[in-house]
């Protein structure tokens, strides 16, 4: 498979490789990994030991989704809507995703096929519902181009990608929506001729694909025109189940045997509540975990340790849950052999200061509309956060080891102008010190680590 199946809308996409490639030399080419079983790739969790939380009364006669997500993303990307379908009544086990390695300059079609495949055979061989967003769109499209892969299709979703000129099948036989953003700063309106074609104002590139706008007209689509109950994420109290997987930023190379601690944290100074993890547990085949029972809109600390030689540990923050999360992904660093592992190498080893990433899962940073604030500095600026860099996260970090917070670009991300970005900021770990996050109102705080001794800590916005 060539690169060009591949369909990549994405400027960005060809200066960060144009940047790998002139700083290794040659080309790093990766595979997709190997296929995991869908039934890990479920949409929803059910019980298992003590965890007592069940999955709400469901509806099983809707058709399978699979879900594709784009460039430098994973199947987390589909929370929100995974989510939304649930609160709608669908089953979980109705829902699923497929993570590929973003960075292997081609898509795998014989991969999704066996995936497909297997996730018919659990369903009757019912025909499936396609939906890719980005690259993961040129992924879909090309999927269907041939008849015996799109007779497998019931409908396909193209979300914020390319324009194409037909829809989907290579008689335009395959049912197909095309919903785009013109405020989308990487692929703008795009349309597919013949296809159902919407357009939502005011929604970035990632934000197209997880917002409730978009939910509304899929399952509209799936569904002969009916509206949901509810465009909303129902709230849930008390406990609730979630699950997810570890892998490698970028390649979505699957983690097997981490250790994944989780801790409850005081909202006000991200230390945490007790001596001990209220849970842990260990990454199984295809790298998941899960499902575990935590309690709804506790804030929690989730301890990432890999087990393989020169790891970072990585401890993520994460807003309280409150409704069932299949899909907490929880990436480690690749290593620096692999394309996204040299930009991210970069990352400084000190125990001097702290390093902290900042994700916003749902949505870009955008200079103007979104206000970010780490430790009383705004982040959410046109020069660090400005529409055309769809920043979605942000690597904060004493560059010049100079202990004075510069909010200069590093050198190693120079050439990175879109999706993720780094400046100059130093957090000082001399004495334990929380550091406190504002997204568009909504706060997290999280504790300062040295990032050689203990490692790298990362914000969640859900």
């Amino acid at each position: 498979m060539n690169a060009a199946c591949l369909r990549f809308p994405h400027r960005g996409v060809r200066l960060i490789v144009a940047f790998v490639l002139l700083a290794t030399g040659c080309l790093l080419a990766y595979g997709c990994k190997k296929d995991d079983p869908p039934t890990a790739q479920n949409g929803g969790q059910t019980t298992n030991g003590s965890n007592d939380t069940l999955p709400p009364p469901c509806e099983s006669q809707h058709d399978p989704i699979i879900f594709l997500h784009g460039f430098l993303a994973s199947g987390d990307t589909w929370a929100p809507q995974v989510m939304r379908f649930t609160s709608n009544n669908y089953c979980s086990n109705l829902l699923y995703v497929f993570d590929w390695n973003t960075l292997n300059f081609g898509s795998d079609v014989e991969a999704l096929d066996r995936f497909i495949d297997s996730v018919r055979s659990l369903h009757s061989g019912k025909k499936v519902n396609l939906v890719g967003h980005s690259a993961g769109g040129g992924y879909g499209y090309t999927y269907c181009e041939a008849a015996e892969r799109a007779a497998k299709i019931a409908h396909y979703v193209h979300i914020g990608s390319s324009s194409q000129s037909s829809p989907a099948g290579p008689n335009d036989e395959v049912p197909t929506l095309c919903i785009s953003s013109p405020d989308d700063k990487t692929t703008g309106s795009s349309t597919i001729t013949g296809a159902v074609n919407i357009s939502i104002a005011g929604k970035d590139h990632y934000q197209i694909a997880t917002c409730a706008e978009t939910f509304r007209e899929m399952y509209k689509f799936f569904n002969n025109g009916r509206e949901p109950a509810t465009t909303d994420i129902v709230l849930l109290s008390g406990s609730v189940q979630i699950g997810g997987r570890v892998l490698t930023l970028g390649e979505n190379v699957p983690i097997e045997n981490a250790s994944v601690n989780i801790y409850r944290v005081h909202p006000e100074t991200g230390e945490r509540t007790e001596s001990g993890p209220v849970a842990v547990l260990k990454t199984g085949p295809g790298g998941y975990w899960g499902p575990q029972a935590v309690e709804a809109g506790i804030t929690y600390e989730f301890e990432v340790i890999s087990g393989k030689p020169n790891d970072r540990v990585i401890y993520y923050y994460r807003e309280g849950f409150r409704h069932h999360n299949p899909l907490v992904y929880l990436r480690t660093v690749p290593p620096a052999g692999s394309l996204a592992g040299l930009l991210l190498s970069a990352l400084p080893k000190n125990d001097n200061q702290t390093v902290l990433a900042v994700f916003t899962a749902s949505q870009a940073t955008i200079a103007g509309r979104d206000e970010l604030i780490v430790a009383n500095t705004t982040l959410s600026t046109p020069e660090i956060t400005p529409a055309s860099a769809t920043v979605i996260a942000t690597f904060l970090y004493d560059d010049n080891n100079n202990q004075e917070t510069d909010l200069t670009k590093p050198l190693a991300f120079l050439f990175v102008t879109q999706f993720l970005t780094a400046r100059d900021m130093y957090f000082q770990t001399a004495t334990p010190q929380p550091i406190t996050l504002s997204f568009n109102g909504r706060k997290l705080v999280v504790r300062n680590r040295k990032s050689a001794s203990e490692g790298i800590v990362v914000a969640v916005f859900d």
